[in-house]
């Protein structure tokens, strides 16, 4: 079955509207796991927007399932993800500007700088993933610069208009699985993924784990992080491939 990682950050995003202490995606994580969650995702920004580096720092400390740090490949976080050895670093790209990661990581044209920060992590144990579109030559080429994983970006999918574009999306996402396990790499999923949409995504065989965060906050509004996190691995347990 795939595993369910669940993205804490909207919850620092709320905490940060105040520039408080509350709410803490210390303790959401901890609600998380309690929910049956199989991994803790966070996102170190180089703006310290939402996730800040005493999350990051008590986070390593008290997280007892899989902890993803997401970063870009620059050196600071970089040499942050060194010292605090998450299980899984997840290379993303990032723009100010931007309300959240938009879009893959172009591993072919930052190719270098990628690869060096790819080393970097590979040499201290950590386990490393790529968030790109479902691209070959993306794939590709994270294949060659030494990822361990990719996590293929679903947004094509959430965000398509009529069942025709949504099927390309999905068309799209079962290629690059397949290319992606035969290139040696663990597949992920994540980005726009909700309660509604997750059903045909879940049902593909190949994914190993998804990603999910913004959702699941925002459900967890209504119902409590625990309960929130319950459902979702539900949802994803009902679709998922017998065989996978």
């Amino acid at each position: 079955m795939p595993l369910l990682g669940v993205n804490i950050d909207h919850v620092a995003t709320v905490r940060q509207a105040r520039h408080t202490d509350e709410p803490d995606p210390v303790w959401a994580a901890v609600e998380a796991e309690l929910g049956g969650a199989d991994g803790i995702t966070f996102h170190l920004r180089e703006d310290r927007r939402h996730i800040l580096d005493r999350d990051a720092r008590v986070l390593r400390e008290t997280v007892g399932v899989k902890l993803n740090m997401e970063l870009a490949a620059t050196d600071e976080v970089v040499g942050i993800a060194l010292d605090l050895k998450p299980d899984q670093c997840t290379l993303v790209p990032e723009r100010r500007e931007e309300l959240t990661t938009e879009g893959g990581l172009d591993v072919v044209r930052h190719r270098s700088r990628v690869t060096q920060a790819v080393h970097r992590l590979r040499e201290v144990g950590i386990i490393v993933s790529a968030f790109i579109e479902p691209v070959a030559e993306q794939i590709e080429a994270s294949a060659q610069i030494g990822f361990h994983a990719i996590e293929l970006w679903t947004a094509a999918y959430a965000r398509a208009k009529g069942g025709a574009e949504a099927g390309r999306a999905l068309d799209d996402l079962r290629r690059a699985i397949d290319l992606g396990r035969k290139a040696g790499l663990d597949v992920h999923g994540g980005h726009g993924l909700t309660y509604r949409n997750i059903g045909p995504v879940a049902a593909m065989p190949g994914f190993g784990e998804f990603n999910i965060g913004h959702s699941i906050v925002a459900r967890s509004i209504f119902v409590g992080m625990r309960e929130a996190v319950r459902e979702m691995k539900r949802l994803i347990d009902a679709h998922a491939p017998r065989d996978s």
